[in-house]
Parts: structure tokens; sequence; C-alpha cells
């Protein structure tokens, strides 16, 4: 008699368990039948669930998988927080992963299609125009140096013959901008040649901008001996040889028109 009390007692348990799975409260509905657990979740689980199927069913898990997989982990999640009693969490988790599958693979924007235009009739052939005439490039002004005596920084008389010439040049071409470059042959220290250059350079200059040359269209810089025409040990017999005497002058380059 006891165990038959004891069975039914069971059996009564059992049944109201079952109904308060069933029935539940508000808010709660029944599990999709792949899901396991308890037989009622709250809708919002519920409806990640079938939120999930729609977005498979559109192909969605083919079309962008990483996302989809994603948002099923969310959904995944939200019943594992559910079943650890945190029953608020959950269907907030639900609710996100709801918004998240919704906007799964967005639409790509297709670009409107721009009407074919319409063909312009060719026109009539010309005549065949004559060809341009050739360019013919201006010829390069060059100016010609000049060279001093050994020492020196006046200028010789052939010397300003040949200033003459190049300020003939100038004036002829009245946009020409130019470097005066002094130079020098070996003989002497460095530092002295480099004034000796500077003072030649500048003695140019000046005769240059008293025949008529503005000063703006004029720099001046001395290389001293480090840039010979030629190359020459020197002794105290070469100083005037051929190669110390080209060594010895001023040199024009036009650098700007």
């Amino acid at each position: 008699m006891q165990a038959i009390t004891a069975k039914r007692i069971l059996i009564v348990v059992i049944a109201v368990f079952s109904l308060s799975l069933m029935v539940g409260c508000s808010g709660m509905e029944k599990r999709p039948q792949y899901r396991g657990g308890y037989l009622y979740y709250p809708t919002a689980l519920v409806n990640a669930d079938r939120a999930l199927d729609e977005a498979r069913a559109a192909g969605k898990d083919k079309e962008c998988p990483e996302e989809f997989n994603a948002a099923k982990d969310m959904v995944d999640k939200a019943y594992e927080t559910y079943m650890a009693c945190h029953t608020q969490e959950a269907i907030e988790m639900a609710n996100k992963a709801i918004a998240e599958i919704k906007a799964l693979c967005p639409a790509k924007p297709v670009a409107a299609m721009k009407p074919e235009p319409t063909p312009v009739p060719a026109p009539a052939p010309e005549a065949t125009p004559p060809p341009p005439a050739p360019v013919v490039e201006p010829a390069k002004v060059v100016l010609e140096d000049i060279n001093f005596d050994f020492d020196k920084a006046t200028l010789t008389e052939v010397a300003t013959g040949i200033l003459d010439s190049d300020i003939k040049t100038l004036k002829e071409n009245p946009g020409l901008k130019i470097q005066i470059e002094g130079n020098t042959c070996s003989h002497g220290a460095e530092d002295y040649n480099m004034a000796l250059g500077e003072r030649r350079a500048d003695a140019v200059r000046e005769y240059l901008e008293n025949q008529g040359i503005a000063a703006d269209r004029m720099t001046t810089i001395s290389y001293g001996e480090t840039r010979p025409l030629c190359v020459e040990e020197p002794t105290p017999k070469n100083k005037n040889s051929k190669c110390m005497k080209e060594n010895r002058r001023v040199h024009f380059k036009v650098i700007g028109e």
C-alpha cells in the first residue's frame, strides 16, 4: 500500500513539473524540435531560432557564412545563458542576434545603367590640311670665356675685346641671365686661389655692368683651382704653360631666360 502511495505522489510531482514546463508563464513559447533542453523558452529565444531558419532558407548561410555563423553562435549562447538562470541577459542577447540576422548579407547597390549614346553621324571628310611648319629651335646662346695673366684679376685688352662681343650678345637677348665663374691655375695656395677667382669674377661683372648690363642679370661664383680645363702638376717652370693659361679664366654659364 505504501509503495502504491509513493508511486502516486511521484506521478503527481512529475505531472505538476511537466505542466509547469508546458504551460509556463506569459512570454514563453515551445522550443523548435531541434532545440534541446526545456520544452518552453522565452519568446525572444524562439524568435531568434525562427530568424535563423528564415535566413537559412534564403540562402544567407551560403551567401555570407561568416556573419551567419556568428549570429548562430550568439543564438546558441543566448540559450546557454538562459539555462544558467540569466533570463534577462539571455533575452537581450537573443534580440541582438535577431537584429544581426535581419541585417545579414545586405544587398549591394546596383550601378545605374547609362543609356547608350545616340551615334553621331560622321562629318564629311575635309581636305587634309598641310603639315605644320617644322619648329626651329632657337640657337643656343654661347658667351666666350676670357683669360687672365698669372696672379692677376685685371682685364687685358684681349679680354675686353671678347667681353664687348659678349655684351652685344647679352643686349640682343635681354632676358638672358648668367653666372660669372672665376677660375685659377693650380699655382699658389688653395685659399688664395679661391679669393683670386672671386676677384676675377667681380672684375668681369663690374665691366659688364658699366657697359649697361643690369646687375640683376648676373651672379658671381669662384671655383678657384677646383675646375681646371686641363690638369698639369704645377712647377716653377710651367706657370705660363698653355695648360696653366687656359685655367686662368672666367667662364660664363647661362642660368635662365
